[in-house]
């Protein structure tokens, strides 16, 4: 058994952070999905509350280690 976990940059702040890629809320810019950072998801919140929207609830785990079997079965074979 294993575990994963994604490093980028934030769409939003551009820092570096880890997180779990199958659950880390996200952007799409140009068909491409962009993690957002929990410390953006704050701000944004707080955006969201001040225009009456409801908050970005972010996925449990979505900020830690993902064990390996939540990703996909893509059927990759290695060349």
């Amino acid at each position: 058994m294993g575990f994963i976990q994604a490093f980028s940059a934030c769409i939003a702040c551009t820092r570096p952070f880890f997180y779990n890629p199958m659950r880390v809320p996200s952007f799409t810019r140009d068909g491409v999905r962009e993690p957002i950072c929990p410390d953006c998801i704050d701000r944004i919140n707080t955006l969201r509350r001040a225009n009456g929207l409801p908050p970005i609830v972010p996925l449990a785990g979505a900020y830690e280690a993902a064990d390996e079997s939540e990703l996909p079965d893509d059927d990759y074979d290695e060349p």
